[in-house]
């Protein structure tokens, strides 16, 4: 079947409204992988972007040996690792909770980035000023710059939350039921590529755009506050 027939068929056009259902529920689980793995991501990202800015040397040496490690190999390798080759030895692990841990460890790598740019952004001055109020070194970076620098590094976390849901395409590998593997179960019984792989594409951009616009509503929000 040529290109034109393929975008014509009627039995493409109905393979992708028997199973709008099925692929939403497959959304719906990316969704819930991706916000779950990046709550992950944030607390982890938090330590280790102030573990680059620390002066404990133990701690700074951890904290940038875990974000150059899980930025400088792909994730698809990490999550092939952990589920095949680390996980199994800690836990009767499963597919679910290992693409979550993958994810979240991914994740909490680049959010360390944006952690330690965002701190690093607020004037020196803040801290200066909070120090001689008699604040010390953790109540100045708890009540002074950590509010100021979370306003600066809402988009980029938008951003991040953007690029790990697509990334979250991945653990369809280790048979995660997402959107992905959803289509790729689906098109491995009707063979209808460009309908199913079609649908599936504008299922993420009608997700994306709209986490994009609800990222642009909070940070105009917080700009006027």
């Amino acid at each position: 079947m040529g290109f034109l027939d393929s975008i014509t068929s009627q039995y493409g056009f109905r393979v992708v409204t028997n199973n709008i259902g099925y692929f939403l529920g497959g959304a719906g689980y990316t969704i819930f992988i991706t916000a779950v793995s990046v709550a992950i991501g944030m607390v982890l990202g938090l330590f280790a972007g102030l573990g680059k800015l620390t002066s404990n040397k133990l701690f700074y040496f951890l904290s940038t040996a875990y974000i150059d490690f899980f930025r400088g190999t792909p994730l698809f390798v990490q999550i092939f690792l952990l589920y095949f080759g680390i996980l199994p030895f800690i836990y009767d692990n499963d597919p679910v909770s290992s693409a979550i841990i993958a994810l979240g460890l991914n994740s909490g790598a680049y959010i360390g980035e944006i952690v330690r740019a965002g701190i690093q952004a607020v004037d020196v001055g803040q801290m200066e000023a909070a120090r001689s109020l008699g604040m010390n070194q953790r109540q100045a970076m708890t009540y002074v710059i950590l509010p100021q620098a979370f306003k600066i590094v809402i988009p980029p976390l938008i951003n991040e939350f953007i690029a790990l849901l697509k990334d979250s395409s991945l653990v369809s590998a280790i048979s995660v039921a997402e959107l992905m593997h959803r289509g790729d179960l689906v098109f491995a019984n009707t063979y209808q590529a460009t309908w199913v792989f079609g649908a599936i594409a504008v299922i993420y951009f009608i997700i994306t755009k709209t986490i994009s616009i609800i990222g642009d509503h909070v940070e105009r929000r917080l700009a006027t506050d």
